[in-house]
């Protein structure tokens, strides 16, 4: 199955995803003798050669898939303390490899459960990102009316205030003719079929309990495509090369959908790298209009000055009437220490001439 080179280079200990996407676009890895420097490269880790800085990185071996029947009163969870209840991985026999565990339930559910060593097929197939959906038969004490299926249809809210998202929900005879259920269990009532595409903690438990028809019995019926098929309560086995198949063809679909997801942010953080480059020249554009104009503008007020000064005005800002008149001396001037004018005195001498 290809995967993304960078997933490939971390899951065989190069480093973290986000380095292993700066030595590529450095120029340090070579796929079958060609440098690759793009990252949206598709490998097959199984078949192609991959070289870091010259070195092969280490070859993916080939994964455990193994589907189990998980009855009631059985920890979904593999490692921590099981305070001494069994456990998924004691329905396996002879398997040592570490796996882990895929489509958690809770103790009292049942159904189908995978274990693997694949994470990145895992999270691709359950994380609630790709709206894989997981089926479900749940065993009611009554016939919930049109209004309450609606309700669990169009999302109930749970009890840490998350709202779940649109399922489909249905009324039906009973589960398919090759679901084996334990002999234990539970069997009067109604049951419903439940789609998810999401998987909260005890999320249909909490559901039902929401319309007032609480869970009696919950069976997992499929992951995606993958089934119970014919296996019975309590039992395992490994998963058929049609269901391998199918199973990975469900993880190239979330691949592509996650490279959607990825080239649509790229696509938005490009955008807004463009519009904060084009409001940066804009503010830049305005600045320089605005001191243009305000230079013009001091500039016009300078000339408007020079122009448009008060008749006579010196360059220094003097009228012509302090400067002495065309013609006229400063004898011309009256000097008041000498208690008259000039022009008086001029005056008197002529008229003392005549009466001389």
């Amino acid at each position: 199955m290809q995967e993304r080179l960078q997933k490939t280079m971390a899951a065989a200990g190069i480093g973290s995803r986000r380095t292993c996407e700066e030595i590529i676009r450095q120029g340090k890895v070579q796929v079958n003798g060609r440098v690759v420097t793009e990252l949206g490269t598709k490998v097959d880790p199984r078949t192609d050669q991959i070289l870091v800085q010259g070195k092969p990185i280490k070859r993916v071996t080939n994964n455990t898939y193994i589907k189990v029947y998980k009855p009631r009163d059985v920890l979904s969870d593999i490692g921590g303390d099981t305070r001494g209840r069994r456990t998924v991985a004691d329905l396996v026999a002879g398997e040592s490899k570490r796996l882990f565990s895929v489509g958690r339930l809770d103790f009292n559910s049942e159904g189908l459960v995978l274990l693997t060593d694949d994470g990145e097929l895992a999270n691709r197939i359950t994380h609630p990102r790709y709206q894989h959906p997981k089926t479900y038969y749940v065993l009611v004490e009554k016939h919930p009316t049109g209004g309450e299926l609606q309700q669990l249809r169009s999302g109930i809210k749970l009890p840490d205030g998350h709202l779940t998202a649109p399922a489909h929900v249905s009324i039906v005879d009973r589960p398919p003719y090759d679901l084996k259920l334990a002999p234990e269990g539970r069997r009067a009532g109604v049951w419903l079929k439940v789609i998810l595409q999401e998987g909260k903690k005890r999320q249909i438990r909490h559901m039902t309990a929401a319309v007032g028809h609480p869970t009696l019995r919950l069976v997992r019926w499929s992951i995606g495509n993958l089934t119970l098929g014919e296996l019975t309560p309590g039992t395992s086995v490994p998963l058929t090369r049609g269901e391998l198949a199918n199973l990975r063809e469900l993880g190239e679909s979330s691949a592509s959908l996650e490279d959607h997801h990825q080239e649509q942010e790229t696509e938005q953080a490009n955008r807004r790298s463009r519009s904060s480059s084009r409001a940066t020249r804009s503010r830049g554009r305005k600045s320089s209009s605005d001191y243009d104009s305000s230079s013009r503008k001091q500039s016009g007020q300078g000339k408007f000055s020079s122009k448009r000064s008060p008749r006579g005005q010196s360059s220094k800002g003097q009228s012509d009437r302090e400067q002495p008149r065309r013609g006229q001396s400063n004898r011309g001037q009256s000097n008041p220490r000498k208690g008259g004018s000039a022009r008086s005195g001029m005056g008197k001498s002529k008229s003392g001439g005549s009466r001389s």
